[in-house]
């Protein structure tokens, strides 16, 4: 089943966060992901965020989100995610196919 990642991120080292960003499409494209969104200028229509960014990717299913997640190549670029925005990140099952 389609699984989405939503991270919402606010700035604390822009320079960190862009060095992860450099490295983050050549990481991604070796596995199953989409990136669906990214947008630093996300308009609030209901509520309240202190989130500078939000970035929607979706992954066939939980174990290819994870195999991308805790690989070696991308546990070592999130370095600099981490140095560079707090971060929330959530994962979201898709509601699959109807019959």
């Amino acid at each position: 089943m389609t699984v989405y990642v939503i991270a919402q991120l606010k700035f604390t080292d822009r320079a960190a966060y862009n060095r992860y960003q450099a490295a983050f499409i050549d990481v991604f494209a070796r596995y199953s992901g989409t990136l669906l969104a990214a947008d630093e200028s996300p308009q609030v229509y209901e509520g309240a965020t202190d989130r500078e960014k939000v970035v929607l990717m979706s992954f066939p299913d939980a174990i290819a989100f994870r195999a991308w997640a805790e690989s070696p190549e991308y546990l070592e670029i999130s370095k600099d995610r981490h140095a560079g925005a707090d971060t929330v990140t959530l994962l979201v099952k898709g509601l699959g196919h109807r019959s």
